[in-house]
């Protein structure tokens, strides 16, 4: 059943193909609006509330829809968050990572078609934006075209699964046993040298660095960039800085919304100028004027 006026003053939850979901409507109409789908981090903001709360994007007038990462939240898997741990101190890359990026760029379609019959959204290209883990769902499903993306954004993105795993090994002083596996897995998801890939459907793509991120530093979001920009139209591709967000957003434990922080409001205003700009037109969707 598609959301009638009653659910447009207020945020709507449910489940579209199996996958938990916060909604929040545009604001300025109760018209079908295009759909912008946010996949969260594996730290803060670590589920859909801690999302929307982060990054709203209040202005646009489209349906801002925050996706529940598999493994997440709702999703947990039998023995809960113990055995979530459990699978990353065997194989975080085998058993953790890479099956959470791919499953969550494999439902996508799925999640669409059930929320246009939930929802009054377009047919447009939607909208995708994703956050550590969840931006490299966004790149997989740019590199391997598996839905029709009118504007993308990444912040602190993933872009090779390689940096987490330094990440780990620098936290826990155990080194990572790469074996042949687990190096075929990282080549598959180190988006900076798929860069080809995700071009070839000329989505425009907004790479946000946090300043303070130890993790996926700014230079590996130059890194991303720059492997991008021979492939793609000027206006289509920019990065840019945010110089106090660090690699999360948010206190512990990341489920629900933290306090608002400078970094976080110009992420989120990064995001709403971008998608304003480059989302596919619709009546709901103009330019922005500050470009």
């Amino acid at each position: 059943m598609v959301a009638d006026a009653t659910t447009l003053t207020r945020p709507v939850t449910g489940t579209a193909a199996g996958v938990p979901y916060l909604a929040l409507p545009p604001a300025v109409s109760d018209a079908p609006a295009p759909l912008v789908l946010a996949l969260h981090a594996f730290d803060p903001p670590r589920g859909e509330a801690a999302l929307a709360g982060a990054i709203p994007m209040a202005p646009l007038p489209a349906w801002r829809v925050y996706l529940g990462l598999p493994l997440f939240g709702a999703r947990l898997p039998k023995g809960g968050v113990p055995e979530v741990k459990r699978r990353g101190e065997r194989d975080y890359l085998i058993e953790l990572f890479g099956p959470v990026v791919e499953e969550s760029a494999a439902e996508l379609r799925r999640v669409v078609g059930a929320l246009r019959a939930a929802l009054a959204v377009t047919d447009d290209p939607v909208g995708l934006v994703g956050f550590g883990a969840g931006a490299a769902a966004v790149l997989l499903t740019l590199a391997e075209n598996r839905l029709p993306v009118g504007a993308a954004a990444v912040i602190n993105p993933v872009a090779d699964p390689a940096l987490v795993i330094a990440a780990r090994e620098r936290r826990t002083g155990e080194p990572y046993a790469w074996d042949e596996r687990s190096r075929q897995t990282r080549e598959w998801l180190d988006f900076t040298a798929r860069a080809e890939e995700i071009a070839r459907a000329r989505t425009p793509v907004l790479v946000i660095s946090g300043g303070q991120d130890e993790v996926v530093t700014p230079d590996d979001g130059q890194a991303l960039h720059d492997a991008l920009q021979p492939h793609v139209p000027e206006h289509a591709l920019r990065h840019i800085v945010i110089p106090d967000l660090a690699h999360t957003i948010g206190p512990e434990p990341g489920l629900a919304p933290g306090p608002l922080t400078p970094a976080g409001v110009l992420t989120d205003r990064a995001l709403t100028e971008w998608l304003h700009r480059h989302l596919a037109a619709s009546t709901q969707v103009e330019p922005s004027p500050q470009g």
